[in-house]
């Protein structure tokens, strides 16, 4: 830095003119610290606003990701459910063409054979009188 030069006071009026200068100098210093000093202060809460905003954002985010995993699994869940359920219903499906062939083959000429005496559960499989085992599918089928 270079040294400063005080000029030399030749009269009283200079002198007051120069004070003035000075004062004028030292008000704009102090005023440019206090705008400094508010302007730190306005990026320090703007940074803490920032960082609360970050803290708020991952708690959502994390919450958000349970959700997602925990929707995921019920998928899951309902959707091997879904494939049991259509292998039972192919299963059964094919259960009753294989009876409805039975009664097909059992009837002659149209006419459906009379079993007074003996009845035949198997002829009306859903007037059966005990429930049919349950049906285990596998999970993934070939």
């Amino acid at each position: 830095m270079a040294a400063k030069q005080v000029p030399t006071r030749s009269s009283s009026s200079e002198g007051d003119t120069q004070l003035t200068v000075d004062q004028r100098k030292q008000k704009r210093m102090l005023s440019n610290r206090e705008s400094a000093r508010r302007s730190r202060l306005r990026k320090q809460k703007h940074l803490d606003e920032l960082l609360t905003q970050v803290t708020q954002l991952k708690t959502e985010n994390t919450q958000i990701a349970k959700r997602v995993e925990f929707t995921t699994q019920h998928f899951l869940n309902v959707d091997s459910q879904n494939t049991i359920l259509r292998t039972q219903v192919m299963e059964l499906t094919e259960r009753l063409h294989s009876l409805n062939s039975m009664v097909e083959f059992v009837e002659f000429g149209g006419h459906a054979m009379e079993f007074s005496e003996t009845p035949d559960p198997l002829m009306k499989p859903w007037q059966l009188q005990c429930p049919s085992q349950p049906i285990m599918a596998d999970m993934f089928p070939c």
